[in-house]
C-alpha cells in the first residue's frame, strides 16, 4: 500500500573515494573491493560481525561504533566513509554511535537500500491513521499535552490545552527530556542530556526534474576532507559536508513536471536562535547560496530555471517540533526498554533507540506490546 519506489544509486562522496551503493547490496561489496582491495577481508568479517549482532536486544548497553569498526577495519578513510551516511541518518552522538544503531542504519542502508513512497512520507501517515482508527483507536488534532502528571512517582493524568485524562499508561514519542520536563521535573535531576545536532535544509524546485544522464544518483552523501566533521557546527552552519538528495530519482522513468532537490548542512541552534529576525532571512539566503553552489558542482550541465526554494533551520525544527535545541535525533540518553523513573510512563520513537521511519514505527510497537499488552 505504501507503493515504494527503489532509489537509483546514492553516492558516498569523499576527496579521493567515491562508493556508490543501490538496494543490492552485492555492488556495496563490490565497490569496497575495487577501491580498497586491501581490506576485502576486514570488511567481509565487519559484515558477519554485523550479521550475528542482535540491534534489537533491548538490554544493549552503549559500545563505540568507530571503536569497533576500527578493530576490523585499519583504512581510516573506510572507516570514516562507511559510517558517514549512518552518523547523518540517525546518531544523536558527535562523530561516533551507539553500535547497536549503527548495526540498525548498516543493515538498513547498505543491506535493505531506500525507499521512498509515492507522495511521500504522507503516505505512510494516511495508511497508519487508517490503521489506528480501524482497531479502535482516537486522534485528538490541535491538542497538545502540557502537562503529565504524577504520584508518588506514578502517572495518574495528563493535561492538554482542552481537557484533563486519568490514565495509567503514557506512551510519549516527544523525547526523553522533553517528556521528564512535562512532568515538571529538571531533566537534569535524572542525568538526561539534550542532542547537540540539528541541521539546515534547503528545497530547491525547478522547472524540470534533472537529465537523468547528467545526475542519476538519488542521494550523495557529500563530504570535502578524509575525516567526516560530524558534530554541531561552530558557525550558522557548515558546508564542508552535506545530505544532497534528488527525489526524483527514486523513480526514473517518470520525467514530466518539476524537479526537486534537497540540501541538508550540519547546523547550531544557538547562533540561529541569538539571530534578529532580519538578520535570520539574510543568513538563510546565505544558506540558499551554499545549497545552490553545491548542487551545481554535483550536477552537471544545471541550467533549470528555480521557481521556489525555502530554507530551514534548528529554530524551524524547535518550532514544528517543540524538541529542544532543534535536536533532531534526540537525547543521547536512551532508554532501551522504553522505562522512565516513573512508573506507566514509557519512551518510543529515537530515544527509545530505534532509529527512522520505520524504526519509529517498530518502536512504538514494541514497547505497547511490552509494557501494555503483555502487562495487561
Amino acid at each position: 500500500e505504501f507503493e515504494l519506489h527503489e532509489q537509483s544509486n546514492s553516492v558516498i562522496d569523499f576527496p579521493e573515494h567515491k562508493i556508490k551503493f543501490t538496494n543490492e547490496f552485492e555492488l556495496f561489496e563490490s565497490e569496497i573491493i575495487k577501491t580498497f582491495p586491501d581490506q576485502v577481508d576486514n570488511f567481509k568479517k565487519l559484515v558477519t560481525h554485523i550479521n550475528s549482532f542482535d540491534e534489537l536486544n533491548l538490554d544493549q548497553g552503549y559500545s563505540s561504533a568507530k571503536e569497533v569498526l576500527k578493530s576490523f577495519i585499519s583504512d581510516n578513510i573506510l572507516v570514516e566513509m562507511l559510517i558517514c551516511p549512518l552518523l547523518i541518518y540517525g546518531s544523536a552522538w558527535e562523530d561516533d554511535m551507539d553500535f547497536a544503531q549503527f548495526v540498525i542504519m548498516f543493515k538498513s542502508i547498505y543491506m535493505e537500500g531506500f525507499s521512498r513512497p509515492e507522495g511521500g512520507v504522507r503516505t505512510i501517515i494516511d495508511k497508519l491513521l487508517e490503521k489506528f482508527e480501524r482497531a479502535g483507536g482516537v486522534v485528538h488534532f490541535r491538542e497538545g499535552v502540557e502537562k503529565i502528571i504524577t504520584s508518588k512517582n506514578k502517572v495518574t493524568n495528563i493535561i492538554t490545552n482542552k481537557a484533563t485524562y486519568e490514565t495509567d499508561k503514557v506512551f510519549s514519542s516527544v523525547g526523553y527530556p522533553e517528556t521528564i520536563k512535562l512532568t515538571e521535573n529538571e531533566f537534569s535531576k535524572f542525568d538526561l542530556r539534550v542532542g547537540k545536532l540539528s541541521f539546515m535544509e534547503t528545497i530547491i524546485v525547478a522547472d524540470k526534474k534533472v537529465n537523468t544522464s547528467d545526475f542519476d544518483s538519488t542521494i550523495v552523501f557529500h563530504n570535502n576532507s578524509n575525516t567526516y566533521n560530524y558534530k554541531k557546527s561552530e558557525g550558522l552552519f557548515d558546508a564542508s559536508s552535506a545530505v544532497f538528495c534528488c527525489p526524483d530519482n527514486y523513480e526514473l522513468n517518470n520525467r514530466s513536471g518539476e524537479g526537486t532537490y534537497r540540501v541538508t548542512f550540519m547546523a547550531n541552534y544557538d547562533k540561529w536562535k541569538a539571530l534578529s529576525k532580519e538578520a535570520y532571512k539574510e543568513q538563510k539566503e546565505l544558506v540558499f547560496d551554499a545549497s545552490l553552489s553545491l548542487l551545481k558542482n554535483l550536477v552537471p550541465n544545471f541550467s533549470e530555471t528555480i521557481n521556489f526554494y525555502d530554507v530551514f533551520s534548528p529554530t524551524t525544527i524547535q518550532r514544528y517540533t517543540s524538541h529542544f535545541d532543534g535536536t533532531v535525533y534526540g537525547s543521547t540518553t536512551k532508554t532501551r526498554d522504553g522505562t522512565t523513573p516513573f512508573s506507566g510512563l514509557y519512551i518510543i520513537g529515537t530515544d527509545q533507540g530505534f532509529l527512522g521511519i520505520v524504526g519509529s514505527m517498530l518502536s512504538g510497537i514494541s514497547m505497547a506490546n511490552l509494557h501494555g499488552l503483555m502487562e495487561s
